[in-house]
């Protein structure tokens, strides 16, 4: 790597009429192929769920850990792996991590057991802890204008919005012409493309004065946010426990004592005096709830059009594109319209768009038409993109240059504590509700037993039963997945609407910077 592209300590260091990265723009492009990345395989495993379950046989159970151990490792590595970008290069940890991310899409993709498909999606989340900080603490160095700087975040947003939409689509293509493990080997050629280009064009950037990495500090993040995300998990599934306790007593400790560490090391993996800036932390709270709020929808959309709507998975792609197209015009825009307005309008606006979209999921029938759903899909996706990329303009320009890998991590950390904690609570509010679905009579109890650890054991169950008593299972099953996805979505819109009006508040007063960066 040339030492011309090195911005390491003159890019944290410069001050009012620095003169900008040449190549910053070039830049960017590298940077939003690692978000594309994330986003698509993030999408490409609810288009693969029935295809995984007809062929894994997981149970219900093991379902939900499929879907949720990615997010619970990454939430409780990316503050630490922030932290490490700051210290050794983001550059460094992002196309590291971009090799890993791809030799383990491998091993998802010729996953031959449940438990082989939890640990090789733990092992994914280990290597995409790496990659979103990097990206954004990067975009924070290099973009010091903050017109500028919003835009990049813009594009940065757009990016994760299309590969939400491209992964589906090509997703859908894959498992109509081959088996499910092809969806995970898209992410091989965007790896390779990532990290061939990212060597020549991206700068490095660190930390210039960044301490020790504090080891004892990383095993009590992981050991604080996987401790506590387990207990609640768990516990909303099967009640309350002795196992429950004992892990959110853990968490909570463990969480306790890194805090009670960071205020006391001189070189912090965390600075926590950053949630002293009232922008800040309303804005991490407010990504936190929201993908919360969302994330049940999110997760069981795929499986309601191809498994209750009986549409193919390009089919199922396609009709999720709405949220996506509207994601990136919105994020585009946002920065503008914050300017204009204000970035409390333009997140709680955004937000109270998003809830009474869910409100309107909350109505959803199995034969309910295309268009409503598409209108949904849209708003959804308009108010996402205003209010996620405000908040992450936000986030980044609260914080001194230099603790961009942490903040950003802080950033990241709450998109997937939240989408966990949402596919954890929601998903079992859907779970339990379908469990609790009448078995008609005449169906053998093997084949009951089958339908009611998911959707997909009922249409594999169907299959094997004649042909009324089939029918009758499956159309029983639906209901019961529907009713299940429309509890879930009024509770998010609660959520969301809910936070819309603490947006509203809390960021009474805050402002996107108008010009270039000084010095903090």
């Amino acid at each position: 790597m040339s030492s011309e592209r090195t911005i390491t300590q003159p890019s944290d260091a410069r001050g009012p009429g620095e003169t900008p990265y040449r190549g910053r723009w070039l830049a960017l492009s590298v940077l939003v192929l690692a978000v594309l990345l994330v986003a698509v395989d993030a999408t490409v495993l609810g288009l693969a769920t029935p295809f995984l379950s007809e062929d894994l046989q997981p149970s219900g159970t093991q379902l939900l850990w499929i879907g949720d151990i990615y997010s619970f490792v990454i939430a409780g590595l990316l503050v630490s792996m922030g932290s490490l970008g700051d210290r050794i290069g983001r550059k460094l940890l992002l196309l590291s991590g971009a090799v890993a991310f791809g030799a383990v899409s491998v091993l998802n993709a010729y996953a031959s057991s449940p438990e082989m498909m939890i640990a090789a999606r733990a092992l994914l989340g280990v290597a995409g802890a790496t990659l979103m900080p990097s990206t954004l603490a990067l975009i924070r160095n290099l973009f010091h204008d903050p017109r500028e700087r919003s835009l990049a975040i813009g594009i940065w947003g757009a990016m994760a919005s299309a590969g939400a939409a491209v992964g589906p689509v090509v997703g859908g293509f894959l498992l109509e012409n081959f088996w499910w493990g092809s969806v995970f080997l898209i992410n091989l050629p965007v790896m390779a493309v990532l990290v061939l280009v990212g060597i020549k064009l991206l700068p490095e950037s660190r930390n210039p004065a960044p301490g020790p990495w504090d080891l004892l500090s990383v095993v009590l993040s992981m050991a604080g946010i996987v401790g506590v995300v387990y207990a609640i998990k768990e516990g909303a599934t099967h009640g309350i426990g002795t196992e429950i306790v004992i892990a959110a007593a853990v968490g909570v400790a463990s969480l306790v004592w890194f805090v009670r560490r960071q205020l006391r090391l001189p070189a912090p993996l965390l600075d926590m005096r950053l949630f002293r800036n009232r922008g800040f932390s309303a804005a991490v709270l407010a990504d936190l709830l929201t993908v919360l709020g969302l994330s049940g929808m999110v997760f069981f959309l795929s499986q309601f059009l191809q498994l209750v709507q009986d549409r193919d998975p390009l089919e199922a792609g396609l009709a999720e594109l709405p949220a996506a197209i509207g994601a990136v015009t919105a994020g585009l825009l946002a920065g503008q319209a914050a300017r204009r307005w204000s970035v409390r309008s333009v997140v709680a606006g955004g937000l109270g768009a998003i809830g009474l979209a869910l409100a309107v999921v909350a109505t959803l029938r199995t034969d309910t038409s295309y268009p409503l759903l598409g209108a949904v899909l849209l708003v959804v996706g308009v108010g996402a993109g205003f209010s996620f990329t405000v908040t992450a303009d936000v986030i980044l320009s609260s914080v001194p240059r230099e603790q961009a890998g942490a903040a950003s991590a802080v950033s990241e950390t709450a998109y997937e504590l939240g989408a966990a904690l949402g596919i954890a609570l929601l998903g079992s509010i859907v779970t339990g509700v379908y469990r609790d679905f009448a078995v008609p009579a005449g169906v053998p109890s093997g084949a009951a037993a089958d339908a009611h650890e998911s959707l997909g054991g009922a249409v594999e169950a169907a299959v094997t039963l004649p042909a009324d008593a089939g029918s009758a299972l499956l159309t029983s099953a639906q209901h019961a997945f529907v009713d299940g996805l429309r509890l879930a979505s009024g509770v998010g819109a609660v959520v969301l609407l809910g936070t819309a009006v603490a947006a509203w508040f809390l960021l009474r007063g805050q402002r996107l910077e108008e010009s270039p960066d000084v010095e903090h």
